[in-house]
């Protein structure tokens, strides 16, 4: 598969589609956001005639809304000035206002994110089927060495996982660890089979929409495709439970014949492939594109897994939505699947793993404290709340917590939020109490 990125995939923007202007916009925020975007994206994803304006598009290819308007202009007119020096210290700090080095924090490579979770980043392939303009951390998995994630390989995970007898399930993560040589990946995987208490094992992936090919015995498939398939086969032979977790943004990713006979491939070794589901401002923001996202994703057997606000926050700015409207386009989304045929209830393919429960039932929030469901709006003593329940989080005895934050139309994240009443800062930190939530709230 050929991936395009920096001059090469700017030209790209501007020949496909006709507007030379595209193409200068996606140069200069390239130079901030190393994106790449692979050939799979570029033929049968996106549609070039609607741009900038296409969902995958936005989704996928840089554009000038993903820098603020003063950063923009600030690259742009130091690549005027053809200074590279000034660039160089442009670029650096933009890269570090966008997506902070986690300089004192827990190392990126082996970490527990929740006791009976292992979180790995493997280390012998920092590749992405497209380093989207959606990506969690575009300047820590490319660009900058002096940026990237710090990893270990294999002997780090497999010591981790001697000391620590807590852990059940392993989730392999980062840019995407398929795109990882068989053997390679193999080296991360032995260890884990050869530690009986791990009984689920996760493995986040964009290949299966992004790049299918991966999985395909084709002229373009991969050289060592079946070998991948053979390994997931192992894997569910030793009787764990194996899911693929993929990022899913919109129905079209579905769409082609590559990853549908990609997906039936996958699952022909037993694996589970559960998508991940992101509410994305001007992407997927309609429930008539949710219905049909359902009806796609039950066409092809895929289980959801959940449904995730987007934090819009650094380089992913221009997606993220109000919480709000978020609950609004879910539940009209919900309306419309259970009236459209796809999946709910009973007719959904029973998740497995710690993130199995309330897959679908509310908008999920990945936050510092764990994953955060919102369940909605509730009439309060004093008005309107957001309703939150903790599904999991680092701390185990609150999962499973209720609180109430005060209704605010604009608020998008968690840390917006101000608690009901003085019973809600377990679960809602931020903001300040008046007088009444300390007297009144109910």
């Amino acid at each position: 598969m050929t991936v395009l990125s920096g001059h090469r995939l700017a030209r790209l923007v501007a020949d496909r589609t006709g507007q030379p202007a595209l193409g200068h916009d996606a140069d200069v925020v390239g130079r901030v956001l190393p994106l790449t975007l692979g050939s799979h994206a570029a033929d049968l994803l996106v549609d070039w005639s609607r741009a900038p304006d296409d969902p995958l598009y936005r989704l996928l290819v840089p554009h000038r809304d993903l820098l603020a308007p003063a950063d923009f202009a600030a690259v742009e007119r130091t690549l005027r000035d053809g200074d590279a020096d000034r660039l160089r210290l442009v670029v650096d700090g933009l890269r570090e206002q966008l997506d902070p080095h986690p300089a004192g924090r827990d190392p990126w490579d082996v970490r527990q994110t929740y006791p009976g979770t292992l979180h790995v980043l493997p280390d012998r392939g920092r590749t992405c089927p497209a380093h989207c303009a959606s990506c969690l951390r575009p300047t820590r998995f490319a660009g900058d060495p002096a940026r990237r994630a710090a990893r270990e390989g294999p002997a780090a995970m497999a010591a981790r996982l001697a000391r620590h007898p807590e852990i059940t399930d392993v989730l392999l993560d980062g840019e995407d660890p398929l795109a990882l040589r068989a053997r390679d990946l193999d080296a991360y995987l032995s260890p884990v089979l050869a530690c009986p208490r791990v009984r689920s094992i996760r493995i986040a992936t964009t290949a299966v929409v992004h790049a299918p090919e991966r999985f395909l015995r084709t002229a373009d498939g991969a050289a060592d495709a079946d070998d991948l398939l053979r390994l997931l086969e192992r894997v569910v032979a030793t009787g764990r439970r194996l899911s693929l977790l993929v990022r899913v943004s919109h129905p079209r990713e579905l769409d082609p014949l590559p990853t549908r006979r990609a997906v039936a491939r996958i699952q022909a070794t037993g694996a589970v492939i559960r998508t991940r589901l992101p509410v994305l401002r001007r992407v997927n923001d309609d429930a008539g594109v949710w219905a049909r996202m359902w009806r796609a994703q039950s066409a092809l057997g895929l289980v959801p897994h959940r449904v995730l606000v987007e934090r819009g926050a650094g380089a992913r700015r221009c997606f993220g939505l109000p919480l709000a409207e978020v609950l609004d386009v879910h539940t009209e989304g919900v309306r419309r699947r259970d009236g459209a045929g796809a999946p709910r209830g009973p007719d959904v393919p029973t998740a497995h793993g710690p993130d199995a429960a309330d897959a679908l039932s509310s908008p999920v929030m990945s936050t510092e404290l764990g994953a955060l469901a919102v369940d909605g709006v509730v009439r309060r003593r004093q008005g309107p709340a957001f309703a939150l329940r903790v599904l999991r989080a680092r701390d185990p005895g609150l999962v499973g917590a209720v609180a109430y934050a005060r209704f605010d139309p604009a608020a998008r994240w968690w840390d917006e939020l101000v608690p009901y009443g003085p019973g809600d800062r377990t679960v809602i930190p931020g903001g300040r109490l008046t007088p009444e939530d300390v007297t009144g709230g109910a």
